[in-house]
């Protein structure tokens, strides 16, 4: 069920500067979240190698992860969504006891690749594809939803009904009825994914994936005639 947060403000009556009086007006916000199952998901694997030089270091990470990405493919064949996002050669100092400039000892290099998969099922597959090839780390799986659109509105629908219905509630309180509209206002909408959980392989199994619901947040402020 959607929940909804809800902030309601009265605004009192008031003269303009012609000194006519103003009609008071009522004003609630209304928050309404939608839960769907993601059908997208992100997975960086990333490589990381050391060497005495930045060369070296380099040469390996290439190598390692051209298994990774050939891992990869054989699992998910070769149009599989696959790329580089993140690189880096960087030296590593050793200080000086006595204090003074660090010398060079050796390079680390890093390549993270990113792999979207359309079926989520394939997750913990692609963790132990990328683990089997030589990746170093995986990172925690991103699931979203492919196109957000449909849940948002679906959501800005539900807080303007809970927004209307609990403008009318307060008017209703007060002995009156609420009038013309006159600020209809779209607030914040996010996204929030929830994990349910990543379990590694045990004993020789396949790495479980379980994912949660993707929250569709939407506010409105509504802001209508005291009658």
């Amino acid at each position: 069920m959607p929940r909804f947060l809800l902030t309601m403000v009265i605004c009192c009556a008031g003269v303009n500067a012609q000194g006519t009086t103003a009609r008071p007006t009522v004003q609630a916000a209304g928050q309404a979240s939608v839960y769907l199952p993601p059908d997208q998901v992100k997975l960086d694997a990333t490589v990381m190698t050391q060497g005495t030089t930045a060369q070296d270091a380099a040469a390996q990470n290439a190598n390692q992860v051209t298994a990774v990405v050939a891992s990869l493919q054989k699992l998910l064949g070769p149009g599989a969504d696959i790329k580089t996002v993140n690189y880096y050669v960087t030296p590593n100092y050793k200080q000086p006891k006595g204090g003074g400039p660090g010398t060079i000892v050796s390079y680390t290099a890093s390549m993270t690749v990113e792999v979207t998969l359309a079926t989520i099922s394939m997750a913990g597959a692609v963790i132990d594809a990328a683990v089997g090839g030589g990746a170093t780390s995986v990172g925690s799986p991103q699931f979203s939803l492919k196109d957000p659109e449909p849940a948002r509105l679906q959501a800005l629908r539900l807080a303007a009904m809970q927004a209307k219905n609990h403008a009318d509630a307060i008017a209703s309180g007060l002995g009156h009825t609420t009038g013309a509209i006159l600020l209809l206002q779209e607030g914040t909408t996010v996204n929030v994914p929830i994990i349910t959980g990543v379990g590694a392989p045990t004993g020789g199994g396949a790495t479980q994936v379980t994912p949660g619901l993707i929250q569709v947040q939407g506010t409105v402020v509504l802001q209508t005639e005291l009658l």
